[in-house]
């Protein structure tokens, strides 16, 4: 299927309360731009040289989720104008997020990245250090930061229930979270699982290779 049909196919599977993020990491400006066309304004990028050099080609209405692991030196080169970072994993990250969004005036949205998954490569806060990082932004920390929500992955795994029983865990700490300050997203699965997910709560999902195809790594 082509691009506008995989994209088509994938919002009418969506409810109309949950966001789209079109992951277009490793795919060219012109993919991006073609499904822009759609109307898409959310897309998510994993690496941050890719992000800085697609964001002068494309239309600035974008809203750019940074979704993959940000080491801490990386912050500065888009602190300027990214929408949201979906990948707040340490305490180190957010108070650099927050000092480099300062620089710009400006106030970045973030997401805490929860492990969820039992896959010893995946990155993520656990429960408790979550709970203290919340606890610290509402106390007045990290002024420049705007908590939105959470993120989590699932194991790769065919084991449905297990996926489902992962993301019910982030959905319980986005609820318990939520009664001490109001969230807006709950950022869960990807083209595999994000019917699971949806199932258990998600508002948000991340879709790439549904809608551009297979990634190119060659280049």
């Amino acid at each position: 299927m082509s691009i506008q049909e995989n994209y088509n196919h994938i919002k009418s599977q969506l409810p109309s309360d949950v966001q789209l993020v079109a992951v277009s990491k490793t795919h060219p400006v012109s993919a991006i731009q073609e499904v822009y066309d759609l109307g898409q304004r959310v897309f998510g990028e994993n690496k941050v040289q890719e992000v800085t050099e697609k964001y002068p080609l494309l239309p600035k209405d974008i809203q750019w989720h940074l979704i993959g692991h940000l080491q801490t030196n990386k912050v500065k080169y888009i602190a300027e104008f990214v929408d949201t970072i979906q990948s707040v994993d340490s305490e180190k990250l957010i108070r650099e997020i927050n000092k480099e969004a300062a620089k710009h005036n400006r106030t970045i949205k973030v997401l805490l990245q929860v492990k969820i998954a039992e896959e010893e490569s995946k990155f993520g806060l656990n429960i408790n250090e979550a709970k203290d990082l919340f606890e610290q932004y509402l106390s007045g920390e990290f002024q420049n930061i705007e908590i939105t929500g959470l993120m989590g992955m699932a194991t790769f795994t065919d084991d449905k229930d297990q996926v489902k029983k992962e993301f019910l865990n982030l959905k319980s700490l986005f609820d318990e979270l939520n009664q001490l300050k109001k969230l807006e997203t709950l950022s869960m699965g990807m083209s595999d699982d994000f019917p699971i997910a949806i199932e258990c709560g998600a508002n948000s999902v991340r879709v790439g290779s549904a809608i551009f195809g297979r990634r190119d790594y060659s280049n």
